[in-house]
């Protein structure tokens, strides 16, 4: 039987990369893989939609999120954290772990952030010198609104937007420049279509400016190593080679699909999978936020995800992620990212359904299906 990885991280990875990580090693100190290595930062500007170097680091997205506390900030800093699942709850980890003191504004699972809240928390606490928040909250397929919230921050010196984009950047549009983002975060194995290992992460101006004055430490994450040696298309320490041979395949691909394109799929795979769902009664997650990099769609009642879970495994070799913490047993997870097409998306729905009616769940079998369809032969 064979497997589909339908997870939001890690995702599929197309033939065409897999061949070309397959290629011989390269050393990593030579002009052959400089160029390599710059083409690669060239190809992330676009994606990340800014003209500052985007740095590739040899590490999970959790390490550029770590990278972008500790090269910005100092032991005692204020910062607020929003924190609306797992991920947000991670920033706060972060934090606490280098000494940086955060004020939690804490979001409802499955709701987006609103940007009076974020006011009002920095009206009360007047010391604040971040924002830590993500575009996209992996754990709830919410999107928080980011250009609303650097509307907040963009003209003040005092203040730096952190945004852990590991579910965003590729999957929808996230403007670093136009938006006015301080720091912005991506990660290998999601809209990349990469297997883990690389994380990727650009600082504005401002930020650099954040970096003279952090005193916490620092040493294979020091932004400043990363980005002086990437000015010479290098890194600091050894790269992640056939990845970043991978991450050039990944980009050229873009280039020719088009990012309106690109994004376009993503949205028209939510839109199909939510509504597919929906006409069978199964609830989005995280209405009017939705994130279009993944579906996070509610288990009936009475019917505990774990089943549907585990029967999509066991009976299709449909591999999809969980709730976790309070959502544990509640929602499925689905990706848009990655090496997926309308065929997975209907596979999945046709999955479910058949699982569905296995526990008894009243329904009418095939609308799912046929619902998301209709939407995805726009595609």
């Amino acid at each position: 039987m064979k497997n589909y990885v339908l997870t939001p991280g890690p995702v599929p990875v197309p033939e065409f990369v897999m061949l070309e990580m397959a290629k011989p090693i390269i050393h990593h100190r030579t002009a052959e893989f400089e160029e390599i290595f710059f083409k690669a930062t060239q190809g992330l500007k676009k994606v990340f939609m800014t003209q500052e170097e985007v740095l590739i680091l040899a590490s999970s997205g959790t390490g550029a999120m770590d990278a972008a506390v500790c090269n910005t900030l100092s032991k005692g800093d204020e910062v607020i954290v929003v924190n609306g699942g797992k991920f947000g709850e991670r920033w706060g980890k972060i934090c606490k772990a280098y000494g940086v003191i955060s004020h939690e504004l804490k979001v409802e699972w499955g709701q987006a952030v609103k940007t009076d809240d974020i006011n009002e928390m920095l009206d009360k606490n007047k010391n604040v010198k971040a924002i830590l928040i993500q575009a996209s909250e992996t754990s709830t397929g919410v999107e928080h609104p980011i250009k609303e919230i650097a509307e907040i921050t963009k003209n003040r010196d005092d203040l730096i937007l952190i945004v852990d984009g590991i579910t965003a950047v590729g999957a929808f549009p996230v403007e670093f420049d136009n938006w006015g983002i301080d720091i912005l975060i991506g990660g290998s194995q999601k809209a990349f279509m990469l297997p883990p290992g690389l994380s990727f992460i650009s600082l504005s101006k401002k930020a650099w400016k954040f970096y003279e004055d952090s005193d916490l430490p620092k040493f294979y994450l020091d932004l400043n190593q990363a980005y002086k040696n990437s000015l010479k298309k290098t890194s600091p320490w050894t790269p992640a080679v056939n990845l970043v041979m991978g991450l050039n395949a990944v980009l050229e691909h873009f280039d020719k699909l088009g990012l309106e394109n690109l994004f376009r799929r993503h949205s028209i795979m939510s839109e199909a999978t939510i509504k597919g769902f929906e006409s069978i009664g199964l609830e989005n997650f995280a209405p009017g936020c939705s994130s279009t990099a993944l579906s996070v769609i509610k288990s009936p009642e009475g019917i505990d995800a774990g089943e549907i879970i585990k029967g999509l495994k066991n009976k299709y070799g449909m591999i999809v992620a969980g709730g976790q913490d309070q959502a544990k047993g509640k929602i499925f997870r689905i990706t848009h990212m990655g090496y997926v097409d309308k065929g997975d998306m209907i596979s999945v729905i046709a999955g479910v359904e058949s699982i569905l009616n296995e526990l008894k769940y009243d329904f009418t079998p095939g609308l799912g299906v046929s619902t998301a369809t209709r939407i995805l032969d726009s595609l």
